[in-house]
């Protein structure tokens, strides 16, 4: 595999986690050889050049190739040579990065080395689309937060350059730009009637969100959504990064707590005081990967499914409530177990595919909806979060059969 030039030091290309991840994305293959230029000296802790810009030139990688492929041949298995039409495939790494820029790397006490970066990304109109992320080292190839960014007083885009100082961005919390975070929102269509009826009588919405990261979920269903948002984080350092970079902000409508979200979850279903919070919550969220980066990339982690934890999120919610999950199986059979796992504890299981071939949205109901997905106009919850999304997958919640039937 070639590694895009100036990306030598991305923990991609560079950490034994990341190369693990190439690997377990790539089954057909069972050898992989990363080949790229030495990596830029370190000053202080950085690279001496830490903007990266796309650099495509393909008479220059024909030519590598070339040159390589003798070396290449000669490090192959000896089994690989009974094929007469010997041919050693040589890959290019392709993401939607076009430019990059590392704004800090720090450490947390439990999630380890992370970093924030902005990157410009490819728009799918031709447009420039600018955002933020944060990623963990443990996991290089996952982006574990991502937000819109946009550049402040700034008339014209095409001036734009990341790494100027003379730009600065703002995090946009009115958008959700995460493949997942979209249908995870849109799943309190199913209960958008029983919303509405609180807000009628003075209730605003409740949301329990385990995971943090960045905090673009907890900031849109706040700003958004008009909930009132308890976050749970088991990193300080991680929620230090979502207020610097990332626009998070604590305050009587979101509250944010360092702890392990499953404990946390324990202590309120058994009646613990954490924080005068009264467990009572229209949906929990969870947003939370694998730590385990040898089970490839993979989420939530997988002690979410003892029925422990999933009677704690029962009784923590309303009888309305709804228990959203990202799940990233690892297989077919994983997802299919993890369902038999769920329906022991909540008589109603819905899924939402996200479309991108990994995830899937899980939503666990204690009950039957109170009202169909095409309610009506008049609720006036359903139409903000229609607006609020553009409707995205709010039509696409697809209730999962009972298997003995």
């Amino acid at each position: 595999m070639i590694v895009p030039k100036h990306r030598e030091s991305d923990w991609i290309f560079s950490t034994e986690f990341g190369h693990l991840q190439l690997l377990l994305s790539s089954p057909n293959i069972q050898r992989l050889i990363l080949i790229g230029q030495e990596q830029q000296p370190m000053i202080n802790g950085s690279s001496s050049s830490s903007i990266y810009r796309r650099w495509i030139d393909p008479d220059s990688l024909n030519n590598l190739e070339i040159s390589l492929k003798p070396l290449v041949i000669a490090l192959s298995p000896k089994s690989y040579f009974h094929n007469e039409n010997l041919e050693v495939p040589f890959l290019c790494y392709e993401d939607n990065i076009v430019c990059s820029l590392v704004l800090e790397k720090c450490i947390g006490n439990f999630v380890g080395e992370m970093l924030v970066e902005d990157v410009e990304i490819e728009g799918s109109d031709q447009s420039r689309e600018f955002r933020r992320r944060l990623r963990f080292k443990r996991m290089p190839n996952l982006v574990q937060t991502e937000i819109r960014i946009v550049p402040n007083k700034v008339s014209c885009l095409d001036s734009v350059d990341i790494g100027s100082s003379s730009i600065e961005f703002s995090p946009d919390l009115g958008v959700l730009v995460h493949a997942y975070l979209v249908p995870m929102v849109a799943s309190l269509a199913l209960i958008g009637s029983c919303i509405e009826k609180h807000v009628e009588s003075g209730l605003r919405p409740k949301a329990l969100c385990l995971g943090v990261g960045g905090g673009a979920l907890v900031g849109f269903l706040k700003t958004q959504l008009d909930f009132e948002v308890v976050g749970v984080e088991v990193d300080e350092e991680v929620l230090r990064v979502a207020r610097k970079y990332f626009g998070l902000e604590d305050g009587d409508l979101v509250r944010v707590h360092v702890r392990d979200g499953m404990e946390f979850m324990d202590r309120l279903a058994h009646g613990d005081v954490v924080g005068n919070i009264v467990p009572q919550f229209d949906v929990i969220m969870v947003d939370l990967d694998s730590d385990d980066p040898r089970n490839g990339v993979s989420a939530p982690p997988i002690e979410f499914f003892r029925r422990d934890v999933l009677l704690a999120a029962r009784s923590v919610l309303r009888e309305s409530g709804i228990f959203v999950i990202n799940v990233i199986p690892q297989s077919r059979s994983f997802y299919e177990k993890l369902i038999h796992e769920f329906r022991e504890v909540f008589p109603e299981l819905y899924e939402i595919n996200v479309g991108n071939v990994e995830n899937f949205v899980l939503i666990a109901a204690k009950a039957l909806p109170c009202s169909s997905l095409s309610s009506d106009s008049e609720n006036k919850f359903l139409t903000k979060l229609r607006l609020a999304i553009s409707g995205a997958y709010m039509d696409s919640i697809n209730r999962i059969g009972d298997a003995s039937n």
